[in-house]
This record gives structure tokens, sequence and C-alpha cells, in this order.
């Protein structure tokens, strides 16, 4: 667990992840949303709206340690931009960042904050959604190939059969909860969890088209696109 919460956050240290460090990704998805959605509470209780929303946004940034919007970057350029396969993967080894991975985080995080700006907080709802963000990542890591063979993901793809199945055991908890977390905000917080889910296949979609499967930035972007989607349902008048 300490291992998943080094990896996913700021905290927790320096750890190797191994593919157990998967089971524990839906468990940290609803520790960071809670922290997400309890400040954005708390602020919209001393602030208007428009600033609440954003220190909800610098929260989730610092907690995460800008490691999602990092793997958001790189795939906006590696993704995004007219190149070949090889160049892709190429490209998104680089540290530096390119105008198609900037435009995408500068975009992304103008909507994250509309949406955080313009609806009432919800915490249950916000660490729903963040729960399904990191369950569904790693099932992205089940069902897509690595594409990128010795990356940062190699450590967690361990094929033996007991890790495997405690991950696919993970997932389907994270999803039963991500659900019960989401009802709380009624039908429209089901609909924000709906939304998530399909931007996040869209990612993944276009990482198979793109790149033959998945990379870590991959799965990063995949989060932070599938979270911003789905508090854009939940802001919906």
């Amino acid at each position: 667990m300490r291992a998943a919460f080094s990896f996913l956050t700021a905290f927790g240290g320096s750890r190797t992840p191994s593919r157990s460090t998967f089971v524990w990704f839906p468990l940290v998805g609803v520790v960071i949303g809670l922290v997400v959605g309890s400040a954005w509470w708390v602020a919209s209780r001393w602030w208007a709206p428009s600033l609440a929303g954003a220190i909800a946004l610098v929260v989730d940034l610092a907690v995460t340690g800008l490691l999602h919007v990092d793997g958001l970057a790189d795939a906006g350029d590696g993704l995004i931009a007219p190149l070949t396969r090889e160049r892709r993967l190429e490209v998104m080894t680089d540290p530096s960042v390119g105008a198609f991975g900037v435009i995408s985080v500068v975009a992304v995080l103008l909507v994250r904050w509309g949406a955080l700006a313009s609806s009432r907080p919800a915490p249950l709802v916000v660490a729903g959604l963040w729960c399904a963000a990191r369950t569904v990542m790693v099932l992205i890591s089940e069902v897509l190939a690595y594409a990128r063979p010795g990356g940062l993901v190699s450590s967690f793809l361990s094929t033996q059969g007991g890790a495997r199945r405690a991950v696919w055991a993970s997932m389907s908890l994270g999803g039963v909860g991500a659900i019960w977390l989401v009802a709380s905000g009624g039908l429209r917080g089901v609909e924000a969890l709906c939304g998530e889910l399909v931007a996040m296949a869209a990612v993944a979609t276009l990482s198979w088209r793109r790149i033959g499967g998945y990379t870590g930035d991959v799965l990063g972007a995949s989060g932070v696109v599938g979270e911003t989607v789905g508090l854009v349902v939940w802001a919906l008048r």
C-alpha cells in the first residue's frame, strides 16, 4: 500500500512498485479524492466558488505531485501531433514539453477549474471519480499491450497468477466503491461517472491506435481527462 501512495502521490517516500502495487490504486484514488473534495468543500465556506475551485485544483496538483499532469503533457505531444509511431514514443520520453503538450495541459486545467468553480462541492462524488480513474488505469494496463518495454510501468507487470487475481479483485472492489460514492450525488453523480469512463476509454483507444498500446504517460493522461469530463458532467445545470 505504501508503494502505491508513494507512486501516485507526493507522499510515502521512495518505494519500488510491483504488481501488487496496482491492488491499492483504487484505495489511493479514494483518499486523494476525499482530500481534494474536502478542500473544495471547506474552501467554498470561506471564499467565492471561483477561488474555492482554484484551491481544490491546486490541492489536487500538490497531492499528486503533478504526476498525472506530466503524463498529460507527454501524451499530448506524443499522441496528438502528426508523427510516426516510433517518433511518438521518442517524443513521449523527451523531458521537454512541446506545443501540443502545453495546450493539452492548459485546456484541461482551465476546463477542470471551470467545472469546479461552477458546481456545488461534493467530496464523496470527487472521491468516487478519483477512485474510478485509478481503477480504470489498472484496467487499461490489463487489456492493452505495454508499448514501451523497459519503461516505468514494467515493474508493475508481473505475470504471476496470484498477483493478477488480486489485481482483478481490487478492480472489482474499486468499481463497486466508485459507484457507491458517486451515487451520493444522485443520478447526476452516476452520469458523471459514465462520462469519466467514456473519456478514459477514448484516450485509451487513441493510444492503442497511435502507438499500439499504452504507456505510463497514457495512464496519467487518461485519468486526468476522465476526472475532468466527470467534473464537467457534474457541473451540468
